[in-house]
């Protein structure tokens, strides 16, 4: 992060732009490790009557013959009574993994459900739609692509009236969409981003909530920067996706959540995060910031950690793009607001929800990088000490040292905030670590402390400092650093 000095200090001015610049190439080498680990999963739409509950749990594996048998009285069977029952037999039997590989592996298996699927009767095109759903969520991927000639049937159907099935057609495309390539280059020609973008005008919460699952699973391909995104950016999709997640009393948990999720892939791929800006991305994203912490104050918190996550995501990265000064007009970012409110959200993190406690402490890193103005908030709020008592989780010691870091290279005005105060013993205490990652952060931060505050440096030696840095000389990650800051210490 330093570069080698052999005991001369470069001048000032140009120590802390080095700083800062070494500072952002490693928040970068991070943040691409960090490039989000994705969620593809399967979801399983079961809804039996109350009363088949129990057949459905005592359903066993089918083996050939009966897996033909209930084929054969599905397609062929007198009553209409009867072949439903024998598909919905069949569908509980599709359950198991066991029966699926003997479904795939029976000619004309698939033709017949196809040709179910496409019946005039309701009953039993529902029935077939739930066998196929069964098999997409298959953990082999040879099922996945065994449903191939159903998937065109299945994206036909997202234009029909019945908001159930579209909402199962949905969840089975989303299944089948994460499994298979084959699968997503037989839909793309066909116009699976036209059809999404018609269902997202759906009144139906649910038919929203499923488009939003199938439309982040299509967006976690891995061709989608490439041949999924840039259609979709092209298609009234992300306006429609803001507004599905604007706050106020029509805004669905559920829904803003999926759509939360695919606006970060987007974002993630950075095809063009520009245009999401111009749609309103970081003022949607900031005012749902302000509400999700207002819902903490109200006690109302109940799954809020499930949107906070990917909108905390959402905007660390969009603020990569652009700094903070220059956003003030569409959402306040300027506002102190926003830092009251990331606050409130980290405490609710550290007390229900640690897990995410890195997520908000990304955003404020991002927040504080380039704004003087929101470091004068942090200071101003006396939010520094509530910062200091992070220093002492392993997962997220390293960002808040960086986020004072940020404030610390605004100059002397701001570290003057910083100094006197609990900042020093905070950083003696970790020099006493071995983790070379924190112990390089705290160097840092001591630098420039030691620049803009030379009357730190004499407290910091006459508490020992000195003594302190010896144990990290021997440190090939560390000593240059440690040589460096004895400089600044000792001569200033």
């Amino acid at each position: 992060m330093w570069s080698h000095r052999l005991g001369r200090l470069r001048p000032m001015a140009c120590g802390v732009e080095e700083l800062r610049q070494r500072r952002r190439e490693r928040e970068a080498e991070m943040r691409k490790a960090r490039r989000e680990q994705q969620l593809i999963s399967k979801r399983l739409l079961r809804e039996d009557a109350p009363g088949e509950a129990e057949a459905a749990r005592a359903a066993t594996v089918l083996g050939e013959a009966e897996v033909q048998q209930f084929l054969r009285l599905a397609q062929r069977g007198t009553e209409e009574k009867e072949r439903e029952k024998a598909l919905v037999s069949l569908r509980r039997g599709l359950q198991h993994p066991e029966t699926q590989q003997t479904f795939i592996r029976l000619e004309g298996s698939m033709r017949i459900l196809v040709g179910l699927l496409t019946s005039s009767r309701a009953l039993l095109q529902l029935e077939a739609a739930r066998c196929l759903h069964e098999l997409s969520h298959s953990e082999h991927p040879a099922v996945a692509e065994a449903c191939l000639p159903a998937t065109s049937y299945l994206l036909t159907y997202l234009s029909g009236h019945s908001s159930d099935f579209i909402e199962l057609c949905l969840y089975t495309l989303g299944n089948l969409i994460v499994e298979s390539e084959a699968v997503r280059k037989r839909l793309l020609p066909q116009g699976i981003v036209p059809a999404l973008a018609a269902c997202i005008q759906s009144p139906h919460v649910a038919v929203l909530e499923a488009l939003g699952y199938a439309l982040s699973q299509l967006l976690q391909a891995k061709e989608a920067p490439e041949k999924i995104i840039p259609s979709i950016l092209d298609s009234t999709l992300p306006q429609h996706m803001l507004l599905l997640m604007q706050p106020g009393p029509k805004l669905n948990l559920g829904v803003a959540v999926e759509f939360a999720w695919c606006l970060h892939y987007i974002i993630c791929s950075q095809v063009n995060n520009t245009l999401l800006i111009t749609h309103g991305a970081l003022s949607t994203l900031g005012l749902l910031l302000l509400d999700l912490a207002e819902a903490v104050q109200r006690m109302e918190d109940a799954g809020l950690e499930l949107l906070a996550c990917p909108v905390l995501r959402c905007l660390s990265n969009l603020l990569t793009e652009v700094e903070v000064e220059d956003v003030g007009g569409q959402m306040h970012f300027k506002d102190e607001r926003v830092v009251v409110a990331l606050f409130i959200l980290l405490q609710f993190f550290f007390q229900k929800q640690p897990s995410l406690l890195p997520e908000g402490l990304w955003l404020l890193n991002n927040l504080t990088a380039n704004s003087p103005t929101l470091c004068t908030s942090l200071l101003s709020l006396d939010l520094i000490e509530p910062l200091l008592h992070l220093l002492s989780l392993s997962n997220v010691s390293v960002l808040v040292l960086t986020i004072l870091c940020n404030i610390a290279e605004k100059g002397p005005a701001y570290c003057q905030w910083l100094w006197p105060g609990p900042l020093l013993p905070c950083l003696l205490n970790i020099l006493a670590l071995s983790d070379p990652e924190v112990v390089g952060q705290s160097l840092e931060l001591l630098q420039l402390l030691f620049l803009y505050r030379p009357e730190a440096s004499k407290a910091f030696l006459q508490q020992s400092g000195l003594q302190a840095l010896e144990r990290h000389q021997e440190d090939v990650q560390l000593q240059d650093r440690v040589h460096a800051v004895c400089q600044t210490a000792l001569h200033g």
